[in-house]
């Protein structure tokens, strides 16, 4: 009997009824009709399916191109300082943390995502460090937010960082609102930026006036390209952000008293409408409060130096050791298609070489784990510190920024008010 018919007989039964004891075939010509008719139902609703997945999926965006190396940069330095009208006062925001989840998942555990967010605190000072040595400057202070007082605003994302490479996402703008940078920047190490001297012992302490930091070269290359925009403006232009500035910090005291005189031009930036008389009581208040701001903001900078004091020696511990752990990872991988037996499994001696690269590497794993471990204990006084130093406000230091900046324009409100 033809088996794509059933094991009974089929009677003549009426197109789609099935007799008792029948078993139904799909290739029956009775129902295969509706076989048809439902499989072209289903084949609509899984197309409609799968449209529906790739409209609610847009496509991933493009990768970036790989950032190229700064190489070896030499600090652009001022031999004479720029006069006051040209010296703009410079900000560094604490950084942003950009984490993939699967570097999460390389590094293996939350701690190596604590450590990411500890060195956004302390990235920011080696920067700030770099544009104080240039000599190019007026004050430069590393600030837990953006800040109206100072003329030019520098933030940066960490992309990457290890041993081995630092990637940074740099923006700065002035507080025209004028795009001074916005670009990426990456420098990697050699084996001879980690000497002997920064292997640090019980007999061999940690000397900062000795250590040389081995991404140097971004941040000098970041200083370089500020001092080559800045210089491509007119002194005019340059006096320009100095007095908008003042303007911006006054507005954000009070709107309803300076908000007027801004304007914004078709670019979307600032400029100056018009300016109070020399002798305006208003102004005169604004600049007492802006000197308290400054002292303010000076001090929160020191709290920054303190952090960045505290946990060098560490940090600069850790890195040597991710360096290393990195270097010995790639020499393994190396080493292993060296000996010609990478992949293979015959023979005792190579399961033993197998096996023994694979222990080494679990200890060295833990070894890091526990060395990331120790780091974030490390610190943790100094961050707690940190964030504890300003008497009166409570909170992170971003939050005791906030709060302290709300109590200037209360108090400016206060001191402006009639006398009753």
């Amino acid at each position: 009997m033809n088996s794509l018919m059933t094991l009974d007989r089929i009677g003549r039964q009426p197109r789609g009824e099935l007799h008792p004891g029948q078993t139904l075939c799909f290739w029956d010509p009775g129902v295969l009709g509706l076989n048809r008719r439902l499989l072209a139902h289903l084949g609509m609703s899984l197309l409609s399916l799968t449209l529906a997945a790739c409209a609610s999926s847009p496509p991933p965006p493009p990768a970036l191109p790989p950032i190229p190396p700064v190489g070896e940069v030499d600090l652009v330095r001022a031999t004479v300082e720029p006069g006051a009208d040209q010296l703009l006062d410079v900000g560094v925001i604490v950084f942003d943390n950009h984490t993939e989840a699967e570097d999460t998942q390389q590094f293996g555990e939350w701690v190596f995502s604590e450590i990411r967010a500890n060195e956004t605190q302390y990235l920011p000072y080696l920067l700030r460090n770099t544009l104080v040595q240039a000599n190019q400057w007026g004050a430069v202070r590393v600030l837990p937010a953006a800040d109206p007082a100072v003329d030019l605003s520098i933030q940066a994302t960490v992309l990457a960082s290890d041993g081995q490479q630092l990637q940074l996402a740099v923006t700065a703008h002035d507080s025209v609102g004028r795009v001074w940078l916005d670009k990426r920047y990456a420098d990697r190490t050699q084996a001879t930026d980690y000497p002997e001297s920064a292997r640090f012992t019980p007999g061999r302490q940690f000397e900062p006036q000795e250590f040389v930091e081995p991404f140097q070269d971004l941040y000098d290359q970041i200083n370089n390209d500020l001092v080559a925009f800045r210089d491509s403006l007119p002194p005019q232009s340059v006096n320009a952000i100095k007095q908008v500035s003042n303007l911006v910090y006054a507005n954000d005291l009070s709107p309803q008293s300076f908000g007027h005189m801004l304007t914004e031009d078709a670019q979307g930036l600032l400029t100056v409408a018009s300016l109070p008389a020399a002798d305006d009581p208003m102004l005169a208040r604004v600049q007492d409060m802006r000197l308290r701001h400054h002292v303010f903001i000076d001090t929160v900078d020191e709290y920054y130096e303190a952090l960045h004091d505290d946990v060098q020696a560490t940090y600069v511990t850790w890195r040597k050791y991710s360096f290393d752990q990195i270097h010995e990872t790639v020499a393994s991988v190396q080493r292993a298609y060296a000996s010609g037996d990478f992949g293979s499994s015959r023979g005792f001696q190579s399961l033993a070489q197998r096996y023994d690269r694979y222990r080494w590497s679990k200890i060295y794993e833990t070894e890091f784990r526990e060395l990331a471990t120790g780091f974030n204990q490390e610190i943790a006084p100094a961050i707690l510190e940190l964030n504890e130093q300003v008497h009166g406000l409570s909170g992170t230091m971003e939050e005791q920024y906030i709060q302290w900046r709300r109590i200037l324009r209360q108090l400016f409100a206060l001191e402006s008010a009639p006398p009753r």
